[in-house]
């Protein structure tokens, strides 16, 4: 249930940040320049390659996990890249080529406006002085990613790129944070193109003000994830539990361990293409992201007016140029060949200007600190304790998530967001505020202790659902009183009720225990609604052709006890139910401001509900036969091919899963953002990678992955994980080498 807001959007994507490929290699430091080879290639690259290869060892245990062990951070660093470019090279291209704003090079013109909002944040030139001034250290370990992918590129000559054949150190300054949807994509496509799309004009004609241009997000599958930590006195064995559960489209983050000489022992999941680890853990502590924690992102009103051809815009008692900048955008046309348009991009202070709103362009202020926020993600992941830890989250550059914490020490934290400007409480920072009053500028950063924060709170647990913070604890819960409203973008949800009850009264967990309540088949959603379905059909009259036609499918609802099941009959009704609901309703509910979820809820008449339980048993009845068909013949996990964008058939093989989607409450998500083509519903969001992990002397974890860890469809390793994905079955985590060796596939340096 994620209602709408502008600062919380977060669109799923296989594709996310990173930065336009320069012409001509970046030779590390002091490298001397040597005779080019092929494809570029100079011999001293091929030298320095082969070396750090040497250094490194990849241990690819029975799941295909590859275990990456190096001298240093660099050369873990470089085996690590090396191994996500053999598991799905096409993939980590992708995130790129995306980023680079150079998407409509390989999909066509279509794809031109999201090359721009790219290219509004992102510039080559600006990316190579940020890597040319970062440390020493940060610039090693952005050379080995950089070399990792084109060694495995120079010894896979059979793979195609569909655009880089060489990739760059800067290049992962852009790409730093690994969230499944940036702050960039807040800003609408559709926005773009109706402001740059035609000629620009200094007082547009009034547009579709944001809420209604973005209202289609109120219905999309919940996007986010659940963290949960235990304390130790709340276990069994009197270690601290972290339950790492982000709900992502499928195949988005491959499963990794990378261990160095240099104190380097991460382990969890990292997004195709990075270099650290973003949800997992180490040795000594874990962490775990969540989408949602505050206001990050605002927009400003700018009032322009146009002289001799030039832009200005008002501030205070100024009138300022708005900085001009000329963007090329190439695109491959149907024939193939390469085509380009050229806009005009313009900037005010605050940021780009991405639509205009009643007459005055909007302007986007976002976080911008690509050097802090590299050197953030990689440092959190070497913090051995929650001091370490604090000291990583000081640079204050995670900008989109939460975080949920626990280590070895029996401490577990949470971070509502990080990244929090300080603002004027006088304004509504939900809405987009006067950019000529120099009171609405942004007052430098919120500290850590400022925000909304928890550190070993005395109910033993905390719990985050893309909720709000203040039932992340019981009643040792922030309390909403003490902080700003713009510290907190998302209300309560279904989830969050769910995993409230069943943390706040369990005790003695155990890794399975905690990963069997993170299971947990109770569908909060449908406790007000099924209820009101019995009332209304209570009250039909008795000659109400309703009332003999719904009698069957009222008794099932109503005799169920709100958990799903693969063998249950009344999931699949009350699924389909509510989801014809939300349909039906979404236009009222995006009038209200409301998520649809919620607005069934709370403002359906009772006829609507009897209608929409009318037509789902239709549906029901004409997809498979009968109304009483079993959740678990409809809801599946498939995976037959590794495109980005799946495609699905009733035909082939496929396995049933019980959990549903996260709006109706359920913790383990499973649910289907691609339009639905077949008959059974395929799920591509949800549960992906899901680890729950005990800190104890020695380290003991359990995980699972959607399908598998490869992409290649001819690999054992590309759904090898499917069957116990669709159970919530989990398999142990190798995570010392002598339990890696036990069940050890292969052990090789990098391009043999």
């Amino acid at each position: 249930m994620i209602p709408f807001r502008r600062t919380a959007l977060r669109f799923a994507s296989t594709l996310c940040c990173a930065a336009f490929v320069a012409a001509g290699p970046v030779i590390a430091a002091g490298a001397p320049v040597a005779p080019a080879t092929a494809k570029g290639v100079t011999s001293a690259d091929l030298a320095r390659w082969q070396g750090t290869a040497q250094r490194v060892t990849i241990m690819r245990d029975k799941w295909g996990i590859p275990h990456v062990f190096g001298k240093s951070d660099a050369d873990t660093v470089f085996g690590m890249v090396y191994a996500q470019a053999e598991d799905d090279f096409n993939r980590v291209e992708l995130n790129y080529i995306n980023a680079m704003g150079r998407l409509a090079e390989v999909e066509g013109e279509q794809e031109i406006w999201r090359d721009l909002r790219m290219k509004l944040y992102i510039q080559p030139a600006d990316m190579q002085a940020k890597y040319a001034a970062s440390p020493p250290w940060l610039q090693q370990l952005m050379v080995a990613f950089a070399d990792g992918l084109n060694f495995y590129l120079h010894t896979h000559p059979d793979v195609k790129p569909k655009l880089i054949t060489r990739f760059e150190p800067w290049m992962a300054l852009a790409f730093s944070e690994g969230s499944i949807g940036g702050d960039i994509e807040s800003i609408e496509l559709k926005d773009l193109e109706a402001f740059y799309g035609k000629p620009v004009q200094a007082t547009p004609a009034p547009a579709t003000p944001a809420l209604a241009a973005a209202g289609n997000v109120l219905d999309a599958e919940p996007r986010g994830s659940n963290g949960f930590a235990i304390a130790p006195k709340r276990t069994k064995a009197g270690y601290p539990l972290l339950m790492i559960n982000p709900h992502t489209s499928f195949y988005f983050r491959p499963e990794i361990h990378m261990v160095s000489d240099e104190g380097l022992n991460a382990y969890g999941a990292v997004t195709w293409g990075q270099f650290f680890i973003y949800q997992g853990f180490n040795e000594r502590a874990g962490w775990m992201h969540t989408s949602g924690g505050g206001d990050v992102i605002d927009e400003y009103l700018e009032t322009v007016v146009e002289r001799n051809g030039k832009f200005y815009y008002r501030y205070g008692q100024e009138q300022r140029a708005l900085r001009a900048v000329p963007i090329t955008l190439p695109y491959k046309t149907p024939g193939g060949k390469l085509a380009s348009r050229n806009v005009t991009a313009y900037f005010s202070h605050h940021g780009p200007i991405v639509r205009s709103e009643n007459g005055k362009w909007v302007a986007v202020k976002m976080m911008d600190e690509p050097v802090k926020a590299l050197t953030q993600s990689y440092a959190r992941t070497k913090a051995k304790n929650y001091a370490a830890f604090y000291q990583a989250m000081q640079l204050r550059t995670n900008s989109s998530n939460n975080t949920v914490y626990a280590d070895a020490d029996g401490n577990i934290a949470y971070f509502h967001g990080n990244f929090i400007p300080k603002r004027d409480t006088r304004f509504d920072w939900s809405k987009p505020v006067d950019g000529s009053n120099p009171a609405t500028e942004w007052q430098g950063l919120h500290e850590i202790e400022d925000t909304i924060t928890l550190f070993n709170p005395a109910s033993g647990y905390i719990s985050n659902t893309n909720n709000w913070p203040f039932s992340a604890s019981g009643a040792n819960s922030p309390k909403r009183a003490d902080y700003p409203d713009y510290m907190w973008s998302l209300p309560e949800n279904a989830r969050g009720i769910h995993a409230e009850r069943v943390l706040r009264d369990a005790k003695e967990f155990t890794l399975d225990s905690l990963i069997a309540a993170s299971y947990d088949s109770y569908l909060t959603a449908f406790e007000p609604l099924v209820p009101q379905l019995a009332q209304d059909y209570d009250a039909l009259p008795a000659n109400d052709p309703r009332k003999a036609a719904l009698k069957a499918q009222v008794e099932a609802l109503r005799g169920w006890n709100l958990r799903f099941g693969a063998d249950s009959v009344p999931t699949a009704l009350a699924v389909y139910w509510a989801q014809d609901m939300v349909a039906n309703a979404a236009p009222k509910a995006r009038a209200a401001g409301l998520p649809s979820v919620d607005y069934i809820t709370t403002r359906l008449g009772a006829q609507e509900r009897l209608d929409s339980l009318a037509r789902a048993s239709e549906k029901l009845t004409r997809d498979f036969g009968t109304w009483q068909t079993p959740w678990g013949e409809i809801n599946r996990f498939q995976r037959i091919s590794g495109d980005v964008d799946q495609q699905y058939d009733d035909s082939k093989p496929s396995y049933p899963v019980a959990f549903t989607s996260a709006h109706w409450g359920s913790l383990a998500s499973f649910g289907m953002v691609a339009k639905q083509k077949t008959r059974r519903i395929y799920g591509d969001r949800g549960n992906s990678f899901v680890a729950a992990v005990e800190f104890g002397p020695k380290l003991r974890a359990k995980s699972i992955l959607a399908g598998g860890q490869s992409g290649n469809p001819a690999s054992k390793h590309f759904a090898d994980q499917a069957e116990m994905y669709s159970r919530g079955e989990f398999k142990d985590v190798l995570f010392y080498k002598e339990d890696i060796r036990k069940a050890l596939e292969r052990e090789y340096h990098p391009g043999q």
